[in-house]
């Protein structure tokens, strides 16, 4: 049998229950969510966001105007502090041309705005297919380190699987709706810190029909 995310997606809805992800008060808070939580776990992250949001340094123009080195203390929890703050003040140049506004952003066509994106310094797929699933609505499954670690532990893609080809594999057995690719992404994230990390715990994983032997 070949790969089957829509089974898949079933059996980790009804073991791990629905995500309600991605946490942020307004877009333009997730977008600054998801470059944060690059290379990080999400309580790193989070609390970065909370220290910029508590500076009142959490909006484009606060970004471009705050001196490098407040940003790295602000956003230190994240890691990386140096690399994301060139990151995020890069979104926040960008954001410059849209009136500081996301929502005039997501009026652009997903494949020119997945580019415009892409151009900016620091996103790259995942991040950019982060902001269009779950911010801009738009049908784009994301792919992340766990989905390879699970995929390739189910059989379903080798060590040298491209991200577009991971992508293409999951779209085209789901429905095309941001709701349920972002969820399954999500399920996704769920399943492999309970079950499949880098040392499984497989006692009681609910994914059917997996071979791995650790």
């Amino acid at each position: 049998m070949g790969p089957a995310p829509r089974k898949l997606f079933l059996e980790l809805l009804a073991a791990h229950g629905p995500r309600h992800w991605w946490p942020a008060d307004d877009s333009f808070e997730m977008m600054v969510g998801a470059i944060l939580v690059q290379n990080t776990a999400w309580t790193g992250a989070h609390q970065a966001v909370i220290r910029l949001k508590e500076a009142g340094r959490l909006s484009a123009a606060a970004l471009r105007d705050t001196p490098e080195a407040t940003l790295w203390e602000l956003i230190r929890p994240a890691g990386h502090f140096r690399l994301k703050t060139r990151r995020l003040r890069a979104l926040g140049a960008f954001l410059q041309e849209f009136d500081d506004d996301p929502g005039r952003l997501f009026q652009l066509d997903t494949a020119p705005l997945r580019q415009a994106l892409l151009g900016v310094w620091g996103i790259g797929p995942e991040t950019a297919d982060s902001i269009l699933c779950y911010e801009a609505r738009r049908p784009c499954f994301v792919v992340d380190a766990y989905t390879r670690r699970l995929f390739s532990r189910l059989g379903w893609v080798g060590a040298k699987a491209s991200y577009g080809e991971i992508q293409r594999l999951v779209e085209a057995d789901l429905p095309a709706d941001a709701a349920v690719l972002g969820e399954f992404h999500a399920l996704i994230v769920a399943q492999a810190k309970a079950h499949c990390r880098a040392r499984p715990v497989c006692a009681g994983c609910p994914v059917g029909g997996c071979g791995y032997s650790p």
